[in-house]
């Protein structure tokens, strides 16, 4: 539990935070429901969700500091601490470990002198492994404040950070144009990217997902002939081409 009381914040925050908040409760028929948007809110004023952020939501939604604080503390996307204007996470998972996310992880604790979940002195970075990002066809992978950069090696993180440290501009490998830790959490309460090119920025699967996902559907891949190759999900006793239908040949 956060000690308590918390220092309210200065005047002139707390109105433009309120008007965010009344904007963001109204999306909601429960106000109860814009807590994570709320959090990602005072997260994103100052970097980490702070005692004072906690005072707010909770008053904001009728809620007790101790319930604000247990979603707070539930989730890994909301700090508990102050931390670097980039989030370095590095996938540890089964297939990133194995193509080299560990490698990655390795050289980057030892290269920014900090270990997992800790910030250089710059306040720069903030290094974290972190589980599986769903971008497994590209594996190794590294997000930057949930921007994606694709098919790492050790050498490559690592001109990466030292770009970031040095100010340079750094664009992730699909995704939107990369923006600071603060700016990331506004956008995840819900307000738009205001920057130019952000919201037309994308990037899909690659291919090895979207042929897993045709398959799934029961879809042929390009260039191999027949409509399906196996059954459709859909497929049931109603339906000749469904497993049913099958079993009974």
């Amino acid at each position: 539990m956060p000690e308590l009381p918390a220092p309210d914040y200065p005047a002139e925050v707390r109105a433009r935070l309120e008007a965010d908040a009344k904007e963001v409760i109204a999306r909601y028929p429960d106000s109860r429901s814009a807590l994570l948007p709320l959090l990602h809110l005072v997260q994103a004023e100052e970097g980490h969700v702070t005692r004072t952020g906690i005072r707010f939501c909770a008053g904001q939604l009728g809620l007790t500091t101790a319930e604000v604080t247990a979603v707070s503390t539930f989730y890994s996307m909301y700090r508990r601490r102050p931390g670097g204007d980039y989030q370095v996470g590095v996938c540890t998972n089964t297939l990133c470990a194995v193509m080299g996310g560990d490698a990655i992880f390795e050289e980057l604790k030892e290269h920014l002198g900090v270990g997992n979940d800790e910030t250089t002195e710059d306040g720069a970075i903030t290094l974290e492994h972190i589980e599986c990002n769903a971008a497994c066809d590209f594996a190794p992978v590294v997000m930057v404040n949930w921007e994606f950069f694709d098919n790492q090696t050790p050498e490559s993180a690592k001109r990466l950070v030292d770009d970031l440290r040095a100010g340079r501009t750094v664009a992730p490998t699909r995704g939107a144009p990369l923006c600071t830790y603060k700016e990331t959490a506004r956008v995840l309460a819900g307000f738009p990217d205001q920057r130019p090119g952000a919201v037309e920025a994308t990037g899909g699967a690659g291919p090895a997902s979207l042929a897993g996902l045709r398959l799934a559907k029961g879809e042929a891949l390009p260039g191999h002939g027949a409509d399906h190759v196996i059954a459709p999900r859909t497929a049931g006793p109603d339906n000749p081409a469904g497993p049913a239908a099958k079993e009974g040949e």
